[in-house]
C-alpha cells in the first residue's frame, strides 16, 4: 500500500490475480513476472476500471482477463518483429497486436521477454 493508505497499482494487480483464483490468475501472474524480468524498471498502472498496464518510455502492454482468455495487448504491436509468432489476436489492427492465452496454453518465456523488450525499444523511438 502507498504511504497514504491507498492501494497502489501493484496492490490492485495483486488483488486481481488473487480474485481470479484460477488458471487466469496464474497466467496473469506469470505474464507479469516475465514483464518484470524483461524490464526490471517497468511501471505498473491500473487503468480503465481495472486493467493492468505496464509502461516504460510509453505503454508496453495491457493484461486483460476474460472468461476464456487472458489477453496481452501490445500498444505498438503492429510495429514489432514477432519471429516466434506469438501474436494471435487483433492481427488486422494498424497499431495494436495481442496474444490471447487460453487455459492450458504454454508460455514461451524467452520469446515473450524478447517481444516485451522490443516493445520498450519501439517506445524509445520518437
Amino acid at each position: 500500500m502507498a504511504s497514504d493508505g491507498a492501494e497502489t497499482p501493484s496492490d490492485l494487480i495483486d488483488a486481481r490475480i488473487r480474485a481470479l483464483g484460477d488458471w487466469r490468475g496464474d497466467t496473469l501472474s506469470r505474464i507479469r513476472a516475465l514483464i518484470i524480468e524483461a524490464v526490471p524498471d517497468v511501471i505498473e498502472e491500473w487503468k480503465w476500471r481495472g486493467v493492468p498496464v505496464w509502461y516504460r518510455n510509453g505503454m508496453i502492454c495491457t493484461g486483460e482477463s476474460y472468461k476464456n482468455a487472458v489477453k496481452m495487448t501490445f500498444a505498438k504491436g503492429a510495429a514489432l518483429d514477432d519471429p516466434a509468432r506469438l501474436f494471435n489476436a487483433s492481427l488486422d489492427g494498424n497499431v495494436r497486436r495481442a496474444i490471447d492465452f487460453h487455459e492450458g496454453d504454454a508460455i514461451n518465456p524467452e520469446a515473450l521477454k524478447a517481444l516485451i523488450r522490443a516493445a520498450v525499444a519501439a517506445n524509445g523511438k520518437h
